[in-house]
């Protein structure tokens, strides 16, 4: 679905990001993890096609990024930036309706239950007639996360999409930290490609199906989460040392600062 070939960013005399390739194929979660300044973001936005590389291309489906229409391209893919804003006074379900403009079909019937099916999995079906604009920070992070997940969810009969994730866990507790990663995950297992950016190295551990670690701008190593998460190069890239054991629930690593 997507691939990056030999991608380098410069920002003035700065490199930002050098020769990093990746793909993200239909049913699989990717964590882009590492340190503040790592280039994390910076490579979202690459991937995304909001951002031309300095060198290398990314590919989706196979066609270079840069060269999608806007409107297909909205149909294709669907990013969660950092922040979002939004002054209109709009109800949640109708935020989360937005998602399905590039495809002009919000009023049909399976695309309503589509949303309900998304704000449910993200608990927001007790606030789906509130208005946008009176929820808490975590609340409209959640909201502008079903937003995505809706565009994301494809045209109907078709497959879900590429979604792109800029920590979509800021500013949420525990419980909804679970519930926004756990339907990105759904995403994935309903056939759509998804890429995250985490810091939380033990949610990319649960619900990646590889983990990317940048640092310096840089792939410092990429594979299974337990083929990353390990004491050398987490040290590597954090300067702190690490301990990592096994979850005795779910058997994946269990990172310990």
């Amino acid at each position: 679905m997507l691939a990056a070939e030999h991608i380098a960013f410069r920002h003035g005399a700065r490199e930002v990001l050098r020769d990093i390739s990746l793909d993200a194929a239909a049913g699989e979660l990717i964590a882009l993890v590492g340190p503040n300044g790592a280039g994390k973001s910076t490579l979202l936005a690459l991937l995304a096609g909001d951002t031309e590389p300095t060198r290398g291309t990314v590919r989706l489906d196979g066609r270079p990024i840069a060269s999608w229409p806007v409107e297909a391209l909205a149909q294709r893919r669907a990013v969660l930036p950092q922040a979002s804003t939004l002054a209109a006074d709009l109800s949640v379900r109708e935020v989360a309706l937005l998602g399905r403009a590039p495809f002009g079909d919000g009023h049909r019937v399976d695309v309503r239950r589509r949303v309900d099916r998304v704000l449910g999995a993200l608990a927001l079906d007790p606030l789906a007639e509130r208005s946008y604009l009176a929820l808490s920070g975590g609340e409209r992070q959640r909201v502008q996360l079903a937003r995505v997940l809706v565009q994301a969810s494809g045209a109907i009969g078709a497959a879900p999409g590429l979604c792109l994730l800029d920590e979509p866990t800021n500013s949420l507790d525990p419980l909804h930290q679970h519930t926004a990663l756990g339907a990105a995950r759904d995403l994935a297992d309903d056939g759509g490609a998804v890429v995250v950016v985490l810091h939380d190295l033990n949610l990319a551990a649960r619900y990646a199906d590889r983990i990317v670690l940048l640092c310096r701008g840089g792939v410092l190593c990429m594979g299974s989460p337990t083929a990353v998460l390990r004491p050398e190069p987490l040290r590597s890239a954090y300067g702190i040392p690490m301990r990592v054991l096994q979850d005795p629930c779910r058997g994946c690593p269990l990172v310990v600062v």
